[in-house]
């Protein structure tokens, strides 16, 4: 690195392959808390005294706050400088990573992991498109697939390091573990911002009620369909709030069709059955999937007994699966299409759901790697020929737009997931299993109880994300083969999609 002085903006260009490396720090580190999260849970149990529901929240809050950030930030981002938010993703998120690693109680963690998902939705919004930026379009493809290699990275370390840094340090350190890499990237990313005035770019204005409402659903939502094993569907606290996500959801709906520059385009999901059908389909494959790793982590370690370091290993096989299959699986849908591919993926999700739910709770490790890759087969066979199709079905100037819908439907999705099959998960729980399940005293018979009680959950839990994914896949089904066909600017095509 040169002497400790801010470049010039003719240097950026020159220095480009230097910001590709420090921009793919944060499109590693966030799918790595992600990851690295689900196999430390158990083991903040006991320190945190959390119940089932409060450790599910742990993590849907998380991706509660990417879902409701994503768009709003991106725009102002757009606006006031990529870069310089970038950079504040990073402060935000190493501020919320040595909180989490902090708490000393479940709403502690709590309250830290949404400012966690705030620095991780900066980090998201502004990673690929700096890359984008600063790249011309001959060098763009391949910069950009070093940016998502990044993302697979992150997703396939997460699991063992946690295991690791668990059995080894205690599960704070996978906190802790954030600050110096934010630390580096920080001062390395300051030194390539140029010298002189901020740019500012003319931007859409931010849809603040819009993103209020998706928030206001979005919590009213997940809270009773996390909490109510423990409150009972039919309290008062319940009803309320499903009521209440009801009503946000048809104010948030009215709000989007009315405004200029909505938070979510709902023009494009109305008028481009390819593009409706390609993100439902991707709110439904994450909705299924997403719960996968927190359950089957917390059935292996609490079920079974397993150490948090075996388990890390174990839940590699889906995100090795992906890493392998998804290049393979981009480059075939551009021969043979995106319907069959991601149809195909949806329904090997849903078999290797089923055999998570088939495992008997003593299973040996080749059934549970097996039940884990093949899911990790679905979700490679469908990933990179959705993005494909959905990119491709949209004018050139949507593109943008098309990118935030589809990585909205995403979070949302994983958020979503969390929440259902978690709630599934703990039905049978009842407000004292919940909270006796993390707590690792199994020796007494409610304790037992508990355990048994989470067995027959989960396996309902991979049943229902099963019947999940196969209706991802009947809606795949439904996808039209082409993008809108507009006057004067047609849609790009998928090919070219990827390398605009």
């Amino acid at each position: 690195m040169p002497a400790l002085s801010r470049i010039t903006v003719d240097q950026l260009h020159e220095r480009r392959w230097e910001l590709l490396a420090v921009t793919s720090v944060g499109a590693f580190v966030t799918p790595l808390q992600a990851a690295i999260v689900a196999v430390a849970l158990p083991a903040m149990g006991p320190a945190l005294h959390l119940s089932f529901a409060a450790a599910i929240w742990v993590q849907a809050v998380f991706l509660l706050a990417m879902a409701v950030l994503l768009i709003p930030l991106g725009r102002l981002a757009d606006q006031y400088g990529r870069v310089h938010f970038y950079l504040a993703g990073i402060v935000v998120f190493s501020v919320g990573s040595l909180l989490c690693g902090l708490s000393t109680s479940a709403l502690w963690l709590i309250l830290s992991r949404i400012v966690q998902g705030a620095g991780a939705a900066l980090l998201s919004v502004t990673s690929a498109a700096i890359v984008t930026a600063v790249f011309p379009p001959q060098e763009r493809g391949r910069a950009l697939g070093y940016n998502v290699m990044a993302v697979y990275i992150g997703l396939s370390i997460g699991p063992p390091l946690g295991g690791f840094l668990v059995d080894a340090v205690g599960w704070r350190w996978i906190f802790f573990v954030n600050i110096p890499i934010g630390i580096v990237v920080l001062v390395w990313g300051w030194l390539l911002l140029p010298r002189g005035e901020r740019e500012q770019r003319a931007a859409p204005r931010p849809d603040y009620a819009g993103a209020a409402l998706l928030g206001a659903f979005l919590i009213c939502l997940l809270v009773p369909l996390t909490f109510a094993p423990e409150w009972g569907w039919a309290s008062a606290r319940s009803l309320s709030l499903l009521a209440l996500s009801a009503l946000s959801f048809l104010a948030f709906v009215a709000v989007q069709l009315r405004v200029s520059d909505p938070v979510l385009d709902l023009g494009l999901v109305l008028h481009n059955r390819l593009f409706a059908a390609a993100n439902l389909a991707a709110l439904l494959n994450y909705m299924a999937l997403s719960a996968i790793s927190l359950l089957t982590a917390i059935f292996l370690e609490v079920v079974q007994g397993r150490s948090a370091a075996t388990t890390g290993w174990l839940m590699l096989s889906a995100p090795v699966m992906q890493v392998l299959l998804s290049p393979s699986a981009g480059r075939l849908s551009d021969k043979v299409g995106s319907r069959v591919l991601t149809t195909t993926g949806m329904l090997l999700t849903a078999a290797g759901m089923v055999m998570l739910a088939a495992m008997p709770a003593t299973a040996g490790v080749p059934l549970i790697v097996a039940s884990l890759a093949v899911t990790g087969m679905g979700l490679a066979a469908f990933s990179a020929p959705n993005v494909s199709a959905i990119m491709g079905s949209v004018q050139r100037r949507q593109l943008g737009i098309a990118s935030a819908f589809l990585a909205t439907m995403r979070v949302t999705g994983q958020a979503l997931s969390v929440a259902v099959l978690g709630g599934i998960a703990a039905g049978q729980l009842g407000a004292v299993g919940g909270r006796l399940l993390l707590t690792r005293h199994v020796g007494g018979a409610l304790a037992q109880d508990a355990v048994r009680s989470f067995i027959y959950g989960f396996r309902l839990a991979m049943i229902t994300g099963a019947a999940l994914a196969a209706v991802g896949a009947a809606v795949s089904l439904t996808r039209g083969p082409h993008g809108p066909q507009h006057q004067g600017e047609p849609a790009v095509s998928q090919r070219g999609a990827g390398s605009d």
